[in-house]
């Protein structure tokens, strides 16, 4: 799974800075979400399916279904991982999914969450989630835009 060039926590999921800054930027050709309720929701797909520029694949799934997926993917595939929250990263990797780095984009203020550093904002949970990730060795750290300055995140644990 070399083929995974962005894991991005957004609870966008697909939006303006996804298709026009990330996608180019690390040449991507491959969008894998990994949320059970949008899997569930043909409207939503079928949404974010027009949104995808032409030759660019989307694949939605569970989350239970990640480390199938992905592995079913070809090697040629340039992938972007896109989920809501942290914890969906720390069960791709109990499937075996090797994340080397996780990219903190857009995570909105929402009941159970406080500001965690500028627009973003992070639940006790998910903090622990990303103590998890640092502590399993994926670089984890915000990155609103591909040319912003990278936030190393550990000493705002």
């Amino acid at each position: 799974m070399e083929n995974i060039v962005l894991c991005r926590i957004d609870d966008r999921l697909i939006h303006g800075q996804v298709m026009t800054a990330w996608l180019q930027y690390v040449e991507g050709n491959h969008i894998v979400i990994v949320d059970d309720g949008v899997s569930k929701d043909e409207f939503t797909i079928s949404i974010m399916q027009m949104s995808v520029p032409q030759g660019v694949k989307l694949t939605v799934i569970p989350v239970s279904k990640a480390g199938e997926t992905m592995n079913s993917i070809p090697d040629t595939d340039r992938v972007i991982i896109l989920v809501k929250i942290p914890e969906v990263c720390i069960e791709m990797q109990k499937q075996g999914i090797n994340l080397k780095k996780v990219v903190i984009g857009g995570m909105g203020s929402k009941k159970g969450r406080k500001k965690f550093y500028k627009n973003v904002s992070a639940s006790n949970e998910e903090k622990k989630a990303f103590q998890q990730l640092i502590d399993s060795g994926v670089d984890t750290f915000i990155q609103i835009l591909p040319e912003d300055k990278i936030k190393k995140i550990d000493n705002l644990l």
